[in-house]
């Protein structure tokens, strides 16, 4: 049975030298209907359909209840977001050109699979055209209990609704890994505001670059944004403590799960629940259950961006390798993260990133302007790291050089073309 001491203990022995440093992407994808509508799990050319395809091309089928939910392959794995969000979740790699080709081949295998079958996996941050209410739940036992668990007013819109891009990156101790989580943080209104991509719901603009960096704010202050132990006094420790305060939504006892009622983990830990106590696997169980906009397991996850087309979820990895992998980048960035954040409020930032996007002014100049700067740190970063990769930035640069984030391209296109298929058809991933 975990205690806090031996999680504390297992934190402090994460941790890897700079030349086995490694990089994964996670990358979620909405699945739509040719008419923009949703797709359910048990539809014809559905998403169980889909899964079902991708294991006879060699994954390793994951079922919950006779259900198919996951697959698995060398070292990678595709899963399901509650709305039926189709994410890879990469193997790690040393370089970008490895994982930029692996995503490559995910996106290619699901074109192959679905050409001529009225299935088009999609870039954007928010489902564009069903109302929430709409949209099935896919049959996940975690899903059942956090539905009826998230306080929010916006919870199922963040469930069933979002997709986004996360990256994960190594560090070398606690040292590192406070540096490398406290300038994760402190870019966040940048991170939101470069990848700013769900400016449109139930067919009309929501007023919000990311609506779905909106949405996360209205969904459980207690597991998401910038929780105690995330801030810029980063130790294990504090992390640790929050981890074990933070209320549980559920736990598993054999394949059942079952509601924890917010009770947190260190009453699991020591009294129980219903004469069962927890152990490891309970406890990695659990710090899946925090969504924060940056969180630490035996890496660090850096999140906080919409889904962008492929091009642009390379650059968002591309981009914080080099930040979090150079040498020197990351004191810069960091100096650059405390200049940002000497502005305004966290609260703040954050809205007028969702808001606005790179168009957002802070401190007296843009967003993109402050984007334009951190660009030049990371594509140093790169060089040092991995200059193979600094190419890869390129979408993105070329993005920050119109002053606007892509949520804005895609409402000039919704403006030339206001119908669902033709904006299935702009946003084809």
């Amino acid at each position: 049975m975990p205690t806090r001491e031996h999680i504390l203990e297992t934190f402090h022995s994460y941790g890897a030298p700079r030349e086995r440093w490694l990089i994964g992407g996670e990358f979620e994808r909405i699945l739509l209907r040719p008419d923009g509508s949703s797709i359910g799990y048990n539809e014809p050319h559905g998403i169980r359909w889909l899964l079902e395809e991708m294991a006879a091309e060699g994954w390793a089928p994951q079922r919950e209840e006779g259900n198919l939910i996951a697959l698995l392959k060398d070292g990678a794995s595709i899963t399901l977001e509650p709305g039926g969000q189709f994410e890879l979740s990469g193997a790690p790699f040393a370089t970008l050109a490895e994982l930029k080709a692996e995503i490559e081949e995910n996106r290619d295998t699901i074109l192959r699979l679905s050409q001529g079958k009225p299935v088009v996996p999609v870039a954007i941050g928010l489902t564009p055209f069903t109302a929430i209410d709409q949209i099935s739940w896919m049959p996940k036992g975690r899903y059942t209990i956090m539905q009826e668990y998230l306080p929010g007013s916006l919870a199922h819109y963040m469930m069933k609704g979002t997709a986004s891009v996360q990256c994960n990156y190594d560090y070398t101790d606690e040292a590192d890994c406070a540096a490398k989580v406290k300038l994760a943080a402190g870019l966040a209104p940048l991170t939101t505001a470069l990848f700013a991509n769900s400016p449109i719901y139930n067919g009309e603009p929501t007023g919000w670059m990311s609506y779905r960096g909106h949405i996360w704010t209205k969904t459980d202050p207690d597991r998401t944004g910038f929780p105690p132990g995330l801030r810029d006094d980063y130790t294990h420790e504090r992390w640790v403590d929050y981890l074990l305060a933070v209320p549980m939504m559920f736990y598993k006892r054999g394949k059942q799960w079952l509601p924890a009622n917010g009770r947190p983990f260190s009453e699991y830990m020591t009294r129980g629940f219903d004469g069962h106590f927890p152990t490891m696997d309970d406890w990695n169980l659990h710090m899946t259950s925090v969504f924060p906009e940056v969180r630490t397991k035996q890496t660090i996850e850096v999140r906080g961006a919409d889904c962008v087309s492929l091009p642009m979820s390379v650059a968002f990895c591309a981009l914080f390798t080099g930040l979090l992998y150079g040498r020197s980048a990351l004191s810069d960035a960091l100096t650059l993260s405390e200049d940002l954040s000497a502005q305004g409020t966290r609260e703040a930032r954050l809205e007028a990133a969702c808001r606005e996007g790179l168009q957002a002014t802070v401190g007296g100049r843009t967003l993109a302007a402050w984007s334009a700067e951190l660009l030049e740190l990371a594509a140093a970063g790169l060089a040092e790291h991995d200059p193979a990769g600094a190419p890869l930035l390129d979408p993105l640069r070329q993005q920050v050089d119109t002053g606007r984030s892509p949520a804005a391209d895609l409402l000039e296109a919704f403006t030339q073309a206001p119908s669902p298929a033709a904006l299935v058809e702009h946003l084809r991933y």
